[in-house]
């Protein structure tokens, strides 16, 4: 695949993405083409059907998922790996801002809309290993523990609409890790940028 077709691509199910979180499958094709830019038509040639591109979008989610996972595996639950955990969410949340809204509505507010069962059960075991990347069970209830790794991942997904909307992803992208940390219960003081 070029270049081009997978930036394309990238594009297409993050946007799709941020609307499946808001709307679920009441979101038409068409909402989603004029959200990338494209006819019906040009859309269908990436994603012949609504299907195809649901699917495209749980999966690209899921390896998200897996990419941050990865990340933290090698490390015990503690602050570094919370650490890590942070930097890791920013970053994708950062470049992927509607598939991490999708990824994040099941610890905020449930699966979204009225997607297909299979797909939602993708949606909620994803939204579980966001939690699990923090060293969280999901089915446990330490309530402080999960309060704090909650209010972490929505401080992220408010943050990254507002970086994105203030065009200083890069600017925000330190202070975002810090709000985030200190929302797990650790303190650490934001890097100044070298002259």
């Amino acid at each position: 695949m070029s270049a081009f077709r997978q930036q394309a691509e990238d594009q297409i199910l993050d946007r799709a993405a941020a609307l499946l979180a808001r709307r679920g499958a009441k979101t038409s094709v068409q909402e989603i083409a004029d959200a990338v830019g494209l006819s019906k038509a040009g859309l269908q040639h990436h994603f012949p059907t609504k299907d195809s591109l649901q699917a495209a979008v749980v999966a690209r989610a899921g390896a998200l998922v897996q990419q941050v996972l990865a990340l933290v595996a090698d490390l015990p639950v503690g602050p570094e790996r919370d650490l890590r955990a942070i930097e890791a969410w920013v970053d994708v949340a950062l470049a992927h801002p509607g598939l991490v809204s999708l990824l994040l509505a099941p610890v905020s507010t449930g699966t979204p809309g009225d997607v297909a069962a299979g797909e939602a059960e993708a949606i909620q075991a994803s939204g579980a290993a966001a939690l699990t990347a923090f060293g969280v069970d999901p089915a446990a209830t330490t309530a402080e523990r999960t309060v704090r790794v909650a209010a972490a991942l929505a401080a992220l997904g408010v943050l990254t609409l507002a970086a994105h909307q203030q065009n200083l992803t890069a600017a925000w992208r330190p202070h975002m890790v810090v709000a985030c940390f200190d929302a797990l219960g650790h303190r650490r003081s934001v890097p100044t940028p070298e002259a």
